[in-house]
């Protein structure tokens, strides 16, 4: 496998962390992988930026910080125009629609999909539109499966809330189907 660098940036609340959290735990326990997982975040509990990076690979890895992502995932505004240029030549950005409007091009394959839009029409509640976006990721990239994403869901999350997050995960999986 190619060593795979990821960047989940957003805002404080919407779940960047945990859907890191999430794909790097699917990736070790799950695939036989290698992963490390950071984050960093403003002093804010709610609204400050986030910014979390993930490496997925079968070899040792040394470092643990991105510093050019071949997969950018952006919610807001402020991360896009932030962390934008950052991305690796022939990487991915992906960007929601409701959140982030793309105003310069780069020299990556530019997703912009309407993640908040569907999960407020097909589940009604954002709560989870950090596991659609994961669904989403995994679908335009194949770097863990699905399977495994749902196996730590099942560790992580409340069973009351199970429905709801493979709900959102299979509806990323098909935005993410639907944008290849």
């Amino acid at each position: 496998m190619e060593r795979s660098r990821l960047v989940f940036s957003g805002s404080g609340g919407q779940g960047v962390i945990t859907a890191a959290i999430i794909l790097a735990e699917a990736a070790v326990v799950y695939e036989n992988l290698i992963a490390v997982q950071s984050q960093s975040y403003g002093p804010e509990a709610r609204g400050g930026a986030t910014r979390s990076d993930i490496i997925i690979s079968d070899t040792e890895i040394n470092f643990p910080k991105v510093t050019q992502p071949n997969i950018l995932v952006c919610l807001t505004q402020e991360s896009y125009t932030k962390y934008s240029p950052i991305v690796r030549p022939g990487g991915m950005l992906i960007t929601d629609t409701r959140y982030v409007k793309t105003y310069k091009r780069v020299a990556a394959r530019q997703k912009e999909l309407p993640i908040y839009y569907s999960v407020m029409e097909k589940i009604g509640k954002p709560i989870v539109l950090n596991i659609c976006t994961l669904g989403a990721v995994i679908a335009l990239t194949g770097l863990v499966s699905p399977e495994s994403i749902m196996k730590v869901i099942e560790k992580r999350m409340p069973p009351n809330f199970l429905n709801m997050n493979r709900d959102a995960l299979y509806l990323g999986l098909n935005i993410g189907e639907d944008a290849k």
